[in-house]
């Protein structure tokens, strides 16, 4: 989720449910130890939330495991399911699927520094390496290293020859394989990660393993995550409204603005807000046409609901009309 689920992106997911485990970017650690930005702030509010990182060094992970645990977050993710040349280039993310010893000492080495839990996103396989004896020795060894809990993507990667994108999409989900891992390693926690995209798939999921992680579609049509606290985690109160969700974010990006930073920042997390409603394109291209101009503020959002309000109405008219030929003028 480079580029995706950053701080402000969470801040909003944290606002529509309260019970949500919120995942980083991920993040390497020579740009944790080295580089110039901050790489770990997020908001308070974000609560609870896992720091995603890729690297391949114990000791470095180690390192970068003390920084996240003094600055709060409530878990370490080693990320070992990225399959980008990029990442393959610096011999972190699927790749090290390969080298399972490697990953167990780089948990152990993290785990032994703190008292937080440190956790495991992984594929099902790399390449031709994609029994399912592969894939339970993968698991095997690395919670050998006291690891207990994995989130598994149910493709296998293919490190050579397809994007990041087509390996999200090409190679075939193989779900039962991952309840297979959940029934054959039952004192570990399994989530399963990939190609879910409603309430009723993850229902049907949480019947044979213990979590389910979205990414795209929490993405794309972020107002999902304002129904998960009432789907899966049994609140009776009811969902935010989508005006609830901008309004909630209203005093947010009025303090970002304040701060220097610019309105798109945050709202191109926001655009796809109205997917699917009566409106919703209005919306998407004024946020679109408008935000990253210079000087762009809150009107900008303002006007925005405005027209999505207005074609809302437009579309249900000519809903009425087509209901009620009589109607027509």
């Amino acid at each position: 989720m480079l580029d995706w689920t950053d701080r402000h992106y969470r801040y909003m997911a944290r606002a529509m449910s309260k019970h949500t485990l919120l995942y980083t970017e991920m993040v390497t650690t020579g740009a944790i130890l080295f580089g110039k930005g901050d790489y770990l702030g997020f908001n308070e509010e974000e609560h609870p939330v896992a720091l995603q990182l890729g690297g391949s060094d114990p000791k470095a992970l180690a390192e970068c495991a003390v920084l996240a645990q003094q600055r709060g977050y409530d878990e370490i993710n080693l990320n070992v399911g990225c399959p980008s040349d990029r990442v393959q280039n610096g011999r972190f993310g699927a790749c090290l699927m390969g080298e399972p010893q490697l990953v167990a000492d780089c948990m152990k080495a993290m785990a032994d520094v703190v008292d937080i839990p440190v956790t495991v996103k992984s594929r099902i396989g790399i390449d031709d390496q994609d029994s399912y004896q592969f894939l339970t020795d993968f698991i095997g060894t690395v919670s050998e290293a006291g690891v207990n809990l994995f989130t598994v993507h149910a493709r296998k990667a293919w490190l050579q020859g397809l994007s990041p994108k087509e390996n999200r999409e090409i190679p075939p989900l193989d779900y039962p394989r991952v309840y297979q891992l959940k029934r054959d390693f039952p004192e570990l926690t399994i989530s399963i990660n990939g190609g879910i995209t409603d309430f009723e798939q993850a229902k049907a999921h949480l019947a044979h393993v213990d979590g389910v992680m979205v990414g795209r579609e929490a993405y794309q049509n972020p107002y999902m995550v304002a129904q998960v606290d009432q789907e899966l985690f049994g609140e009776q109160q009811a969902s935010m409204s989508r005006e609830d969700v901008v309004e909630a974010m209203l005093p947010y990006i009025e303090r970002h603005l304040a701060n220097g930073g610019r309105l798109n920042h945050i709202t191109r997390h926001m655009i796809g807000l109205f997917q699917g409603q009566a409106g919703g394109r209005a919306w998407r291209r004024h946020l679109s046409e408008n935000a990253h101009k210079p000087g762009a503020g809150l009107e900008v959002i303002e006007q925005a609901l405005a027209q999505m309000q207005q074609g809302a109405a437009h579309a249900a008219q000519v809903q009425a009309k087509r209901k009620n030929p009589e109607a027509r003028s």
